[in-house]
């Protein structure tokens, strides 16, 4: 009877560590979630207000302007440092200053408080329902494309899931570098987003994946789970 050959086999070393990692990169359409929750609770609110042209209904119009500008901010614009954060904080801040100014004190410039004075929009609460419709059928779309397109990180392997057909791309995964960076602190604030750009192994070109979610806990799942492996010899 002859000896049985030993064989090389690489075991997660951890017990918690986990065997497959998904990786989804969304488009920046989903930072527009904050306006779309503000549109559902301004149309609720407008509907029990009956619709009726109010201050209060006028305000509910300026906020949802304001969220609204501040979210398309967000999508046009990178804030990667705190430097620029602190910069667009400065100019909200002389931004509301300049209005309590002119609100309080009418008479410094009486042009830009009548303008001021005549700014009331108003929307009823079908505009809000609509506005909130489509972008569901919009978030809607998106998670339905993304079940189409997706990576996943296995202790030996990167695989790349993609097409109606599932097509398959794989790629070596024991040496797989990976860089995280966080490009917009907005973005980060938000939905925890963030850059990975994945190095597999004898590839020439990165692989970037951006507005992944909770990257932080993502990035530290995948080092965990490469870093436990081991080479064990087993007998079989």
């Amino acid at each position: 009877m002859s000896d049985a050959q030993p064989a090389a086999q690489q075991v997660p070393d951890k017990p918690n560590v986990p065997t497959s990692i998904f990786l989804v990169s969304y488009p920046k359409i989903v930072y527009l979630y904050p306006t779309w929750i503000a549109s559902l609770i301004a149309g609720i609110y407008l509907l029990i207000q009956k619709n009726e042209v109010t201050t209060q209904t006028s305000g509910v119009a300026l906020i949802f302007l304001g969220l609204i500008a501040v979210n398309l901010v967000v999508l046009a614009f990178d804030f990667p440092r705190t430097t620029s954060l602190t910069l667009f904080f400065f100019c909200v801040a002389v931004a509301v200053i300049l209005w309590s100014v002119f609100k309080f004190n009418p008479d410094i410039l009486p042009a830009v408080t009548n303008i001021l004075k005549r700014l009331r929009p108003f929307c009823n609460s079908a505009f809000y329902f609509c506005f909130f419709t489509i972008l569901t059928v919009i978030y809607i779309g998106v998670l339905i494309s993304v079940q189409f397109d997706y990576w996943e990180v296995r202790p030996n392997e990167l695989l790349h899931h993609h097409g109606v057909l599932s097509d398959l791309e794989r790629y070596s995964a024991p040496h797989l570098r990976i860089e995280k960076e966080i490009t917009d602190v907005f973005e980060y604030f938000l939905l925890r987003g963030g850059r990975l750009i994945l190095h597999p192994t004898q590839e020439r070109r990165a692989i970037v994946l951006d507005n992944v979610f909770f990257i932080n806990s993502k990035e530290s799942q995948i080092t965990r789970m490469l870093g436990a492996l081991q080479v064990q010899v087993r007998k079989d």
